[in-house]
């Protein structure tokens, strides 16, 4: 699986992200400093960068300068709170292969982080196309599910909390978990926007594949 590399020093933020790109397989290492993000970046041993510009010890269009000029190859994310059209084209122009803006979900990080290490070797043909739990297929390409042989259309965050269950059988998940991993490191912890869509699940896949467990949060029945 591919080893990401995390340049954020802001710790909450560099934590959900960790902790959603861990949750789907990658293996993540974070930083929060221009010195240590070009050192780590030129060792050759990531796969990918994700970059935030307000590094406290030198602007990250300068990290992304140097690495570039120094021939560093591998896929650069800038994930920043500057939404200037101006630093979004300096940041493409100078190197980087995707830029988002900050406040984000994480599955649109997720879903440009993938795009970009699509044509690594060891990330797709590690990447499972198909997840099985009891009488129902997710399909990891078509994000669809089928159930007894019939193909259901679901929705991006509906898909994003099944593959959830399926990447964690039998283990319980919290709900703030659930909230972080589909929703946002921003949503409001106390919304129950989380029961609402697993009940929308359950209608669709079955009612005894998503158990709950009173106080905690929910499992699936694998």
């Amino acid at each position: 699986m591919a080893h990401i590399l995390i340049a954020e020093d802001e710790p909450r933020i560099a934590s959900f992200i960790e902790k959603g790109l861990k949750s789907h397989g990658f293996t993540t290492t974070t930083i929060g400093d221009a010195h240590a993000t070009l050192s780590l970046a030129a060792s050759g041993e990531f796969d990918l960068l994700i970059l935030d510009l307000g590094l406290p010890d030198r602007d990250g269009l300068e990290v992304l300068a140097d690495l570039r000029g120094h021939g560093a190859k591998l896929p650069i994310l800038i994930l920043t709170a500057r939404d200037d059209i101006q630093d979004k084209i300096s940041g493409l122009e100078g190197g980087a292969d995707d830029y988002m803006t900050k406040p984000f979900r994480f599955e649109e990080l997720l879903a440009r982080v993938r795009v970009r290490l699509r044509t690594n070797i060891h990330q797709s043909t590690s990447q499972p196309l198909t997840m099985v739990a009891r009488n129902v297929v997710l399909d990891l390409r078509a994000r669809k599910a089928k159930v007894h042989d019939q193909w259901i259309e679901l929705p991006a965050r509906e898909f994003i909390l099944t593959e959830a269950f399926f990447q964690h059988p039998g283990q319980v998940l919290s709900r703030q978990q659930l909230l972080d991993r589909v929703w946002g490191y921003d949503y409001d912890p106390g919304s129950n926007i989380v029961d609402v869509y697993v009940g929308y699940l359950r209608k669709k896949l079955g009612d005894d594949l998503i158990q709950t467990v009173r106080g905690v949060g929910y499992r699936l029945n694998a």
